[in-house]
């Protein structure tokens, strides 16, 4: 018997509906918890980028080319139209050779708009959009979220379990036992992804916008994208993104699943020494099937609590660190998959330049670098992981206590049947 076979023995009796219910009710906790961390996320690393040379403090000569030069970004006031003449439809404010001279007041109201419309961090981006677009804005996206996450958490886990234990995974006699959780999870991570490619750039895409103030009108303005989109480019542009979300997500899994075995076991021998301790005993280290046997058993001896804080810490370190490392691809997924211009068409050539969201991946990150620095491709990552970590926890954990009470139940019916 295999390493990974007899890890996951205890896991046989699970039935792959039981399976199922699991990772669906772990899907609805973290989506609902984690979401508004996600809207932030997918604003910061969208919202145009904006050289700090062009907005200056008040009390600088800032020149009235820098100014004119303001992103579309910058958004309507009321201090803007009564400062600047331009008609009410305009999209953005405009400062000229025609309006002169600016005053500081001027000046200011350009510059408070934009603070007032640019996210910074995390924590500014839920206060900001809180205060600006409502509470419940926070969970936009949050049924193409549901819609994504249960179908895909779905062949995700049960597909990772199976493909880790199974005797017909193709992993079995290929993979050596220390690299399957990396294999395993790579590979269900690939099926999960071209499943819910399309919902998934729904969910961008609402969670990006904000040109309407309902929830209806999201959706609308939305669906007309993804339409508009379908109508030029084909249904092969629904899953546009796909190999950038590849590129984040299968080192992620196999950096989270390697990650979280080997945090799982560690806090497995660590629960198991102290008991030996407690009990005046030697610890049975063993090696290879029997020290994975060992581990099987301790894992089937404990209790509900036990199972969670090890399984949540695991989930939670793990999943922070992958999504630490595979920031830079999350960043050029979500630009490539924001269109900010309804309408635009894939390999767009203008002056002989491909625009840089058609690039293949490793060219457009170097374009990001290149712009934008370091802190261009990690733009986010704060929020990714504030998202990740608990969302990582809190599925995993939901995971296991789900089989846990699944494998109690069987154990019982099976003595009754027996006592019977």
């Amino acid at each position: 018997m295999s390493t990974a076979a007899a890890d996951d023995a205890g896991d046989l009796g699970i039935s792959l509906a039981q399976k199922m219910l699991s990772a669906v009710t772990g899907s609805v906790l973290t989506s609902l918890l984690v979401t508004p961390l996600d809207v932030v996320r997918v604003r910061l690393q969208s919202q145009p980028h904006t050289p700090s040379t062009q907005l200056r403090p008040l009390n600088s000569a800032l020149p009235l080319t820098q100014f004119r030069d303001l992103p579309p970004s910058l958004g309507i006031s009321q201090c803007c139209r009564e400062v600047f003449w331009i008609n009410n439809n305009a999209q953005y404010c405009v400062a000229g050779p025609t309006v002169a001279p600016i005053n500081p007041a001027s000046l200011s109201c350009a510059v408070e708009e934009t603070e007032r419309t640019t996210i910074n961090s995390t924590l500014d981006g839920l206060r900001k959009i809180a205060r600006n677009e409502g509470a419940r804005t926070l969970w936009r996206g949050l049924s193409p979220t549901l819609a994504m996450a249960v179908p895909a958490n779905v062949i995700y886990f049960a597909g990772y379990d199976w493909l880790r234990t199974a005797p017909k995974s193709p992993f079995k006699n290929i993979v050596p036992d220390a690299y399957v959780p990396l294999a395993a999870g790579g590979t269900a991570r690939i099926m999960a992804a071209v499943v819910v490619g399309p919902i998934e750039i729904f969910k961008t895409r609402m969670q990006a916008a904000h040109h309407t103030t309902t929830p209806a009108g999201h959706f609308r303005e939305t669906l007309d994208g993804l339409r508009e989109m379908v109508a030029a480019q084909g249904v092969r542009s629904l899953w546009r993104g796909l190999t950038l979300t590849l590129w984040r997500d299968v080192p992620f899994s196999a950096i989270y699943w390697w990650g979280y075995e080997t945090g799982r076991n560690t806090l497995t021998d660590a629960r198991g020494r102290a008991e030996a301790r407690k009990d005046g005993v030697e610890f049975a280290r063993g090696a290879g099937v029997e020290k994975v046997r060992r581990r099987s058993r301790s894992r089937s001896h404990e209790n509900h609590t036990a199972t969670l804080v090890d399984s949540f810490v695991a989930g939670a370190t793990s999943g922070a660190v992958a999504a630490f490392v595979t920031t830079p691809f999350d960043v050029g997924k979500t630009r490539q998959q924001v269109m900010r211009h309804a309408g635009d068409t894939s390999g767009q050539v203008i002056d002989g330049i491909v625009r840089p969201e058609d690039r293949s991946m490793p060219r457009f990150l170097l374009h990001i670098f290149k712009e934008q620095g370091m802190s261009g491709l990690f733009r986010g990552w704060a929020a990714r992981c504030l998202k990740v970590a608990p969302a990582c926890a809190i599925m995993i954990s939901s995971y296991e206590i789900g089989k846990k009470m699944a494998n109690d139940i069987n154990d019982r019916r099976s003595q009754k049947r027996l006592g019977g």
